[in-house]
């Protein structure tokens, strides 16, 4: 049984995402994705306008007449969510936290695909794998991918992007459409990125929070890494401090998106307290001029 308020919360998630899907990223996620390719459905007598490369030469032999070939697009994919479920997620300092924001893309992610007949699965991850549910259809699964993506209490604390990449690699038998949604604080993970792009279709989701870039000036703190025990006290006031602090994020940034670069990735980058809506929509939209 799902204690009363988490069902609550998975309500609350599933009709503010249905809206969303209904109204905005369900026609363009058809668009963005295609099928796996084209199977051939039947042959028809040649009409006239018809591509004379689509002749079937056999039949067409056969029967005295010309006919051509006619194909469908096979839609079905198989989409994967792998999520990070580190410590650093707990982090929000406006409307939500980095973990609120996750589920709530999650969600409008699972129900896009299930609009279109897809197949999606759900791996949460954090130094090693959480949870893995496998890829199915229908509006039942995702209510379970809301869930875990709410209630799952990981053991972890880290970041192991190496570790989830290669679990995929291993267990996905077919090609996938894979959002890797992450902070992607951790290094060490690029040869495991790499092997993942040669078989299936890797979409990054940066998920920040604007305190990370930036630090306020509030005087000595103390900060708590949450994913490695760390305390350390640090001078807010001091310029060089904030400078520094502000330095060591945009260089780890360049780096992630200096690595997608060379695999010819295109990340989305989402905030804490900002519409989700916008930048899938515009990332589907490029994506779809692109193909």
């Amino acid at each position: 049984m799902i204690p009363r308020e988490i069902f609550r919360k998975i309500r609350h998630i599933q009709i503010r995402t249905s809206h969303k899907v209904d109204e905005l990223l369900a026609g363009n996620w058809h668009s963005a994705f295609k099928g796996r390719g084209i199977e051939f459905e039947e042959v028809r007598p040649y009409q006239v306008g018809d591509d004379v490369r689509t002749i079937d030469w056999n039949v067409t032999a056969r029967s005295d007449q010309p006919y051509v070939k006619l194909f469908r697009e096979e839609r079905e994919l198989a989409v994967s969510l792998l999520v990070d479920l580190s410590a650093s997620q707990d982090l929000g300092t406006t409307t939500q936290t980095k973990r609120e924001l996750v589920a709530e893309l999650g969600a409008i992610l699972a129900m896009s695909a299930i609009k279109n007949n897809d197949k999606v699965g759900l791996t949460l991850f954090s130094d090693d794998i959480e949870k893995n549910v496998p890829a199915r259809k229908g509006s039942r699964h995702v209510l379970r991918l809301i869930r875990e993506l709410l209630c799952c209490e990981p053991v972890g604390t880290g970041t192991n992007l190496r570790t989830v990449l290669e679990h995929l690699n291993r267990t996905a038998k077919r090609r996938t459409v894979v959002f890797l949604i992450s902070d992607f604080q951790d290094g060490g993970y690029e040869s495991a990125l790499k092997a993942a792009c040669r078989r299936h279709d890797i979409i990054p989701v940066v998920i920040a929070d604007p305190r990370e870039a930036q630090m306020p000036n509030v005087g000595l703190v103390r900060l708590h890494d949450a994913e490695t025990g760390q305390v350390v006290v640090i001078d807010t006031a001091s310029r060089k401090n904030r400078l520094l602090y502000a330095k060591l994020y945009v260089e780890q940034a360049e780096s992630r998106d200096n690595l997608f670069r060379r695999l010819r990735l295109s990340p989305i980058h989402l905030q804490t307290g900002c519409d989700l809506v916008d930048p899938l929509r515009k990332y589907f939209h490029q994506r779809e001029n692109r193909q």
